[in-house]
Formats: C-alpha cells, structure tokens, sequence
C-alpha cells in the first residue's frame, strides 16, 4: 500500500498528539475514513476555527477564544486568591475536580535553567504586575511535583513575599483509596512531612 500519499500524510499528522504511535493513528484514520467522514469534517473545522481564534486569555493567560476567558469574566469569583498553575490543561483539571472558587495565573512551563527557561519565559513579570494591583491576598502554588515544580512555586512564593501575599503549596501524598504497600517512597515521605492533626 502507498504510504506517501494523503492516507500516509494523514497517519503521519496525527502521530503529532501526545501518546499517539503509527498504529494508533493507522486506526484513528481508518476509523475516520470508514465509519464517521461527517464526524471527520467537523473535527477539521473545530482543528481549523481552534488554531485562528484560541489565544491566551489577557487576565490569567489561559486558553480562550474571548480577549477575557469565562473563569475570569465570572463576577462572583474571589479575586483575592489566585491558583498558579504550569499548563491551561491544570486549570480545567482544578476547576473540575475541587471547589476553588478563585481566579488563575497560567506559567505556560516552569523554571528549567538546564534547558534555559527563566523567570521572563514563565510570565513572572506579569505576575508581578498583578501582585502590585494590591486585589490578590493569597496565592496557592499548584505547581507539579518535579524538582523543578517545587523550584518555580519557591521562586514564586519569594515574589509573593516581596508583596506581603501569603503564599501556600499544595499537598502532596497518598491518593484517595491509595493502599500504602504500592506508593512510592517519594509521595510517602512528603505524606509524612505534609502530615495535619486530625480534629
């Protein structure tokens, strides 16, 4: 079978998302091409329409096709708490799975000076610039759990200070329904030192 020509082409583009391989995209494209062209047509469009007119949100620099994204815009929200996160992808994550009802600030990644990301590619300045503004109180650093994680919400804890902003992490430790023989030794010891008094 002919592998350069557009069923090649398109095998070979959607090998460019995360996690998929030659053969996952092989059946992705099959699946489209045989059993769901109208679905095919509509998820080029959303590609299409995605790409033109998703950019950052202005406020916290998130992904939203509005100059304001919906989270921000939200009236009721508590602008004096503000959730640092590393991706967009986190912000969905947080607002979905808990009862934060604050507002976000985006990184777009995390300090990395082995691959030469800094404070100014990580958007500190203008964080800063909301620090200044005087609304934010409290920021919650939710930030990954990697070496470099915990070195961006440190960094960005110290900006905090500088304002008089209180800063908290995250905890980190053993997941709900997590048995304790399978958790690794890293996420048990920061169990252990993230421990709270029962009350």
């Amino acid at each position: 079978m002919q592998k350069n020509g557009l069923l090649g082409q398109l095998i070979q583009n959607l090998c460019c998302l995360p996690g998929v391989g030659p053969k996952s995209a092989q059946r992705m494209a099959f699946h489209l091409l045989q059993r769901d062209r109208e679905g095919a047509k509509q998820l080029a469009n959303s590609l299409l329409r995605a790409v033109d007119e998703i950019a950052y949100c202005q406020m916290c620099r998130t992904l939203t096709d509005t100059d304001i994204c919906n989270i921000c815009s939200q009236p009721l929200r508590d602008g004096s708490i503000l959730c640092v996160v590393e991706s967009p992808a986190d912000v969905w994550v947080v607002d979905q799975a808990t009862v934060y009802k604050g507002l976000y600030f985006v990184l777009h990644g995390r300090l990395s000076p082995l691959d030469g990301v800094g404070p100014d590619d990580i958007g500190t300045e203008l964080l800063q610039q909301r620090f200044a503004q005087g609304e934010v109180k409290e920021i919650i650093l939710a930030t990954n759990s990697t070496v470099e994680g915990e070195a961006t919400a440190y960094f960005i804890a110290e900006l905090a200070k500088k304002h008089n902003i209180r800063a908290s992490r995250i905890a980190h430790g053993v997941p709900m329904g997590g048995e304790l023989e399978f958790i690794d030794s890293g996420t048990l010891a920061h169990a252990f030192s993230g421990r709270r008094e029962m009350a």
